[in-house]
């Protein structure tokens, strides 16, 4: 695992240098160089967290001193050396040649006597555990496997489903021959690595019977953004192999940890894969596995319970925790997991630590942006946050990969690890196939190269020799445009930004963005919308689920049941979804303040739901219609949002994100403001119980002119700037013919935010701002800051700028700066 050779020396003991084979529970963390990292880790785990709960599946390895016996009882060390001269892993053909010869020496070689006994008699004892002739997954593990600087997984082979002593003697005997794989050869020599100097392990581990269930991977980090308070695991149906090699879109779950840690539940995404196929067992057939069909009915059900998905997180913190605790040092994981379809129990079958976000600068903001609009061709998964550009290379056979050239855009259906060798030489990679945690997904971050996965029909879309863009900065969907767009990168070092005493929050929509524009220096979140989350995510009006079985149309009716398929309650469909969206967005930012702004959408934006027509009205002029507030307690929309209601309380107390404050919008009058927080009372959200705050928009004049009144029922203001700036100047923001007198900076509405801002400080209350017009306008944030506003709330990509400019206006004004958390 992650720790120097020094180290591992120091727990090698003679009995274990010596042994052909030991059992896990025989090894541990300091035994890399006898047994590999794959094994040293199972033994780790075995010896110090099965009696934390974590279950793993027993087994043994072959030591590092059976393979070169091997070697040199066959006399295979000089051979080998004499054939690998000259090698030059560049020239594809000399490398397949050599690579070929090595593995034939290896197969036609025999085990020494006492390697022969041993694995046999270990592998009676494993059958008096778990029964006669029982199944068991033999891995390859290298000696030099999960070092910080180099990961050799999976660059050598496992065979799975293997039976019997001649069979596990054959499998063994491949994985030893493995070692000499074409890709193993071009990783080692890319890294510096002698081919002769690493020895393999073997670890035969009893299989789970996940082809009669489940099996997938998870990490203790989220491995796009580095996120490090997640824990993001991948499901499919069947044995895991699918996964890792991306022949599957597989589910996809998020759970937060530090709440998780607390009691709580805090599932914040689950998204359902495709999932077409899954590997099984080949029960009397030729091979020891195969890939069937998964039936349409199963391919839209998540594979995991909430129950299971809360027991892996579990499991995930108590490995981090553990190794973290071994290496002095923060170790994100890698693991693997697999459900048994006989005994429904959960196991964790290999773990090793995440190499690519622990080892990111993380004192650097690195952001990619396209300058110009393109067409988009195909998207799918995005894998990292760069941009690519480059001609298309659809490979769709290993044999051709001769073809490919530096620089080029490898697009194909999926990858595996002796793809290796032209995946470093491309600029962006491109497959049908796969989800975040799939060989190319995780090769690409590796690479630091963008990739879009999961895009289902890129190789029928996209021509060898095509210009195209690769971009992987707009989210968690990846797009491939037609042509050569132009983009901008850029580095800032966040380690030399000003302090401030005024707080400067960000606006965001998008929950998916969330996790990486939390690295951006903040204090939270001013605005979080619940309406981009509705439109995009849920898609359909709350109503036209609450009264699914009530509605007139039957194609919007049909759509709404695809769309809702696993969910027999419709309404709840509708808390889960906002409820995750909200959670994403107050997990990144957790424990700082996180102000969640209520659904604000106007009639004609409501109208456009699925569903949506039937239940809204139409109204001459949405924008100052039925909005807001007065959609909350009437009796027309009163059922919907008690949806909202239990999303939020979902997320408070079940989640445990109790740093989400809840903000009212559009309120008009005090009574319109305590019918609302009556309504919310009713669903369990009440103000002050468990520490809510409830704050209010202040973008009416009535919100103004009767602050004071306002502040005896809520707890603070956030000024919208939009709507204040065009009820306070009677005028619609949105009419062109007006365009030029909307101006927040106008001496009417400088006056109002002023005495907004007056009355708050003369109520001990909270005010910021969340409208437009501090990240358009600098002169702007400095008045709010000449002011003494709290806090100002800004578009992402205006934080940092901001961020700057309010610092030289608190020290032009000699304002002191807050102590750093």
């Amino acid at each position: 695992m992650a720790i120097s050779a020094k180290k591992a020396d120091s727990g090698l003991t003679p009995r274990k240098e010596q042994a052909p084979v030991l059992w896990f529970e025989e090894v541990g963390i300091a035994d890399v160089p006898i047994v590999g990292g794959k094994n040293a880790s199972l033994g780790e785990m075995i010896r110090h967290l099965v009696s934390k709960g974590v279950r793993i599946p027993n087994g043994f390895a072959t030591t590092a001193r059976a393979y070169r016996c091997f070697l040199e009882f066959n006399g295979l060390d000089v051979k080998l050396r004499k054939l690998f001269t000259g090698l030059s892993v560049e020239d594809l053909k000399q490398l397949q040649n050599i690579g070929s010869q090595a593995r034939a020496l290896i197969l036609e070689a025999s085990f020494p006597e006492d390697l022969d006994h041993a694995l046999r008699d270990a592998y009676a004892r494993l059958c008096e555990q778990y029964g006669p002739n029982t199944d068991v997954a033999v891995r390859s593990s290298a000696t030099a496997e999960d070092l910080p600087d180099a990961s050799f997984a999976g660059q050598h082979e496992t065979y799975l489903n293997v039976h019997g002593v001649k069979g596990l003697l054959e499998a063994c005997k491949k994985c030893f021959a493995s070692i000499f794989t074409d890709r193993a050869f071009y990783y080692r020599q890319s890294h510096g690595f002698d081919h002769l100097s690493i020895a393999l392990s073997i670890g035969v581990q009893k299989m789970v019977r996940s082809d009669l269930a489940c099996s997938g991977v998870m990490f203790s980090v989220d491995t796009e953004t580095g996120f490090t308070n997640a824990v993001l695991i991948n499901g499919s149906y069947g044995l895991g192999e699918n996964i890792v090699q991306g022949a599957v879109n597989p589910d996809e779950f998020m759970v937060f940890k530090p709440t998780l840690k607390q009691g709580f539940r805090p599932i914040l995404s689950k998204i359902t894969g495709t999932k077409e196929s899954k590997l099984i067992y080949d029960m009397g057939g030729s091979k020891s596995t195969k890939n069937v069909p998964v039936p349409p009915s199963e391919r839209t059900k998540l594979v995991l319970s909430d129950l299971e998905i809360l027991e892996l997180s579990r499991w995930a913190c108590v490995i981090e925790d553990h190794y973290s605790q071994v290496n002095g040092a923060y170790t994100p994981m890698d693991m693997e997991w697999a459900k048994d379809g006989i005994t429904g129990q959960l196991f964790i079958v290999q773990a090793r630590p995440e190499t690519v976000q622990s080892r990111k600068k993380k004192l650097v903001l690195r952001t990619y942006r396209l300058e110009a609009a393109g067409k988009r061709l195909v998207s799918g998964h995005s894998v990292g946050e760069a941009i690519g550009t480059g001609k298309a290379h659809l490979i769709l056979d290993a044999h051709s990969m001769g073809e490919f050239q530096s620089g080029e855009i490898l697009v194909t259906d999926k990858t595996d690890p002796d793809w290796e060798p032209i995946m470093k030489k491309a600029a962006a990679i491109v497959t049908n196939q796969g989800g975040r945690t799939c060989h190319a997904a995780i090769i690409a971050r590796e690479l630091g190269i963008p990739a879009i996965v999961g895009t289902e029909n890129a190789t029928g879309v996209l021509a060898t020799g095509q210009e195209i863009t690769v971009s992987c900065s707009e989210g968690e969907i990846g797009y491939v445009y037609q042509g050569i767009l132009p983009f901008k990168a850029s580095e800032l070092p966040l380690d030399q930004l000003p302090k401030t005493r005024t707080q400067i929050l960000m606006n965001i929509g998008n929950p998916e963005d969330a996790f990486s524009l939390s690295a951006i220096p903040n204090d939270g979140v001013g605005l979080a919308r619940l309406e981009f989350i509705i439109a995009n995510h849920i898609q359909a009006h709350p109503m036209a689920l609450v009264h699914f079985e009530e509605l007139t149309d039957p194609q919007v009716k049909a759509q709404l049941a695809g769309l809702t398929v696993s969910y027999k309650d419709k309404p709840q469909y509708f808390v889960d979804k906002l409820a995750q969206g909200a959670g994403l967005i107050a997990a990144a930012f957790y424990p700082k303040p996180v102000i969640v702004r209520l659904s604000d959408f106007k009639t004609n934006e409501y109208a456009h739901l699925l569903g949506g027509q039937q239940f809204e009205p139409v109204e001459d002029n949405p924008m100052i219609g039925w909005r807001g507030a007065s959609r909350y307690y009437h009796d027309r929309y009163r059922e919907g949002f008690a949806l909202e209601c239990r999303a939020m309380k979902m997320v408070r107390e079940e989640m445990g994100l109790t740093n989400v404050i809840l903000m009212i919008p559009f309120c008009r009058t005090t009574e319109e403001g305590r019918a609302v927080l009556a309504e919310m009372a009713k669903h369990g959200l009440e103000r002050g119980k468990n520490g809510l705050e409830v704050y209010v928009m202040c973008e009416v004049p009535s919100n103004v002119v009767l602050a004071d009144d306002f502040f005896q029922i809520f707890d603070g203001f956030s000024i919208g700037s939009n709507d204040l700036t065009q009820l306070t100047l009677g005028l619609d923001r949105d009419s062109q013919l007006l365009a030029s007198l909307f101006d927040e900076r106008n001496e009417a509405v400088r006056r109002m935010i002023r005495w907004a801002i007056e009355a708050a400080k003369r109520n001990s209350k909270k005010i910021g701002i969340c409208g437009q017009a501090p990240s358009d306008y600098p002169e702007f944030a400095r008045y709010l800051v000449e002011l003494g506003i709290d806090s100002i709330s800004l578009n992402p990509d205006s934080v940092l700028k901001t961020l700057v400019d309010v610092a030289a206006t608190e020290q032009k004004l000699k304002i002191p700066v807050k102590v750093a958390s």
